[in-house]
C-alpha cells in the first residue's frame, strides 16, 4: 500500500524521491511528477521530469548532470546534426531516444500517459509508482522581455538567460488529476513537496483543477523542502524566477508560496535564522542538511523529512 506521496519535478525533486525510495519499502512510494515541461521534438513525446525521476529511481541517471542516462552515447544526435537538422539543441542520448520512441508508440496506440509511465517503470524494475500530474497535455509558457517562450526554449535552448515576467500553463483548464490519486491521498501517511522549483515544477501540479483541494483535504501531514539555500537555488533558475516575479529569494519566500497548503517546512542549515519568520506563516519548521551530494545524503534527508511528518502527525493526535 502507498504510504508516502511526493510531488516532484527536476533534478532536486528526483534526488529526494530517490532518498525516499531508499528509506521506504519500495512499493510504498508514489511520485506525482510535473508534466508541464513535456514537449514534442523529432516527432517524439518527451517528458523531461518524468524521465529524470524514472532514471534516478532506476539507478540510471547521469551522476554529473542529474538528467539523462549515465554513460549514454549521442551517435543519433550527431548524425542528425550531420544531416543538417537544426533542432539538436536538446541533448538526447541514444538510450534516452529509446524511451521517447516507446512512449510515443504507446501514446499513439491510445494509452494514457499514466499507463505508459507505469509500463516504463516496470521495465526498469522501479517499484515506486510514477504518476504524471495529469494525462492531458499541459505546456508551461514563460513571458520574458524577448516575448513568450515555450519552456524548453527558455530553459535549455536559451539557457534560462531571460528574465521571467509571467508564467502560463497552457491547457491546464482541460487537465484533471489521475483517477488513482484521490484514493492514494486518502490513505497516505505523509505528503512531501520535494525541493523542486515552486513556480514551474510544483506550480503546474498545484494548478491542475481539483488537485490542490485533494491535497488540502488529505489527512496526512504535508511537508515541503526548500530548493533555496542561502538565498540561492541549488540547481536551475528558481532564484532568478522568484526575483523577477516579485517573490523573496529565500526559504521564507518558498514557504510563503505554500502558505495554507503545508503543515511544515524543511530548510537548510544556512537558513536557520529564517525559522521564526516561517513559523509565523502558520507552519512548523525543521532545520536540516538539505544539500544532497550523494545517495547517502538523499536517504538521510528523506529520513529527516519522514520523521518530521511523523512528528507533525503525532502532535495532531495529541491535540
Amino acid at each position: 500500500m502507498i504510504q508516502v506521496i511526493a510531488l516532484a519535478g527536476g533534478v532536486g525533486g528526483a534526488k529526494l524521491a530517490q532518498g525516499l525510495y531508499a528509506a521506504l519499502p519500495p512499493d510504498s512510494l508514489l511520485v506525482l511528477v510535473n508534466t508541464a515541461d513535456d514537449f514534442t521534438l523529432h516527432g517524439l513525446r518527451i517528458c523531461p521530469d518524468l524521465d529524470t525521476v524514472l532514471y534516478t529511481l532506476a539507478g540510471l541517471a547521469n551522476p554529473q548532470t542529474g538528467w539523462g542516462i549515465g554513460g549514454d552515447t549521442f551517435a543519433t544526435l550527431e548524425m542528425l546534426t550531420r544531416y543538417g537538422a537544426d533542432d539538436t539543441w536538446f541533448q538526447i542520448g541514444d538510450r534516452d531516444f529509446a524511451t521517447h520512441i516507446r512512449r510515443t508508440q504507446r501514446l499513439a496506440a491510445g494509452m494514457p500517459l499514466s499507463v505508459v509511465e507505469a509500463e516504463l517503470a516496470r521495465a526498469l524494475d522501479v517499484r515506486a509508482t510514477l504518476l504524471p500530474m495529469a494525462d492531458a497535455p499541459v505546456a508551461t509558457l514563460v513571458d520574458t522581455d524577448a516575448g513568450r517562450l515555450a519552456f524548453q526554449d527558455y530553459f535549455v535552448r536559451r539557457r534560462h538567460s531571460d528574465n521571467v515576467r509571467g508564467i502560463v500553463f497552457d491547457g491546464i483548464a482541460e487537465a484533471a488529476p489521475p483517477d488513482s490519486l484521490a484514493p492514494a491521498l486518502a490513505t497516505a501517511e505523509a505528503i512531501v513537496f520535494c525541493p523542486s522549483n515552486p513556480l514551474v515544477s510544483i506550480g503546474p501540479i498545484l494548478a491542475v483543477p481539483g488537485l490542490r483541494d485533494l491535497l488540502v483535504g488529505a489527512p496526512a501531514p504535508r511537508v515541503a523542502v526548500s530548493p533555496i539555500v542561502g538565498g540561492k537555488a541549488l540547481k536551475g533558475p528558481a532564484d532568478q524566477m522568484l526575483a523577477t516575479l516579485g517573490h523573496e529569494v529565500s526559504a521564507y519566500g518558498v514557504a510563503a508560496l505554500y502558505q495554507g497548503l503545508i503543515d511544515g517546512m524543511v530548510i537548510g542549515e544556512a537558513d536557520a535564522a529564517l525559522a521564526p519568520r516561517i513559523a509565523d506563516l502558520g507552519m512548523r519548521v525543521q532545520v536540516a542538511p538539505t544539500i544532497m551530494r550523494d545517495e547517502a545524503d538523499r536517504k538521510a534527508l528523506a529520513e529527516i523529512v519522514l520523521a518530521f511528518c511523523a512528528a507533525i502527525a503525532g502532535k495532531r493526535g495529541q491535540g
